[in-house]
């Protein structure tokens, strides 16, 4: 338990020592309260071969449980679609919803394990924000997190990841991904530019 606390440590003492003071200053914020901070980290799996074999969501389950260190909750279709082979209610996916220590000790992994680990990677996309300040990326395989024994993985399997954030406008949003060390895929040298570092 000591490791996943001096990992959430990191990340809140870079939120408090440097996060704060650069984007109070770049945002002409007036109070620290008002720099955005990131509230929950949300990975979701869409498991579509789960009406056929039970079996592939319960392993993609038991793998988003390690990856995570929670335990995931089943998605069920809200609606039945025949074409699909889908019933209302169905079990189709899985997620969890990380908060606090266990959601900046994630992030911590994913940034500095996770990502790295991917063939030929370059960054990722700086088009996943929204409106409100959140931002989505995808991953193609969960093999990526060592946590995941590959003897074990019959199937890779691509999960979403959902950052949600105070931010108010996706640039906000941006910096604020950006100071935390993601890593954006083409945007390194505006935000350079723009006395961020």
């Amino acid at each position: 338990m000591a490791h996943t606390q001096s990992k959430a440590t990191n990340i809140e003492k870079l939120h408090r020592d440097v996060i704060v003071p650069k984007m109070t200053k770049k945002f002409s914020y007036k109070n620290p309260m008002q720099v955005p901070k990131l509230v929950k980290v949300v990975v979701n799996m869409g498991v579509g071969k789960a009406t056929e074999d039970i079996k592939i969501l319960e392993e993609a389950a038991r793998d988003l449980g390690l990856i995570t260190g929670q335990k995931p909750v089943y998605r069920r279709a809200k609606k039945s679609i025949s074409n699909f082979k889908i019933r209302q209610g169905q079990a189709v996916g899985c997620c969890v919803t990380l908060r606090k220590r266990i959601m900046y000790e994630f992030v911590d992994r994913l940034l500095n394990v996770a990502l790295p680990r991917i063939r030929d990677f370059r960054g990722v996309s700086p088009r996943g924000f929204d409106n409100t300040g959140n931002y989505s990326m995808g991953l193609k395989e969960q093999t990526i997190f060592p946590e995941v024994p590959t003897d074990r993985v019959n199937r890779t399997q691509g999960m979403d990841i959902t950052f949600v954030t105070t931010a108010k406008t996706k640039d906000e949003a941006l910096h604020l991904l950006y100071l935390l060390g993601v890593p954006f895929r083409g945007k390194d040298e505006i935000l350079v530019l723009e006395g961020l570092n």
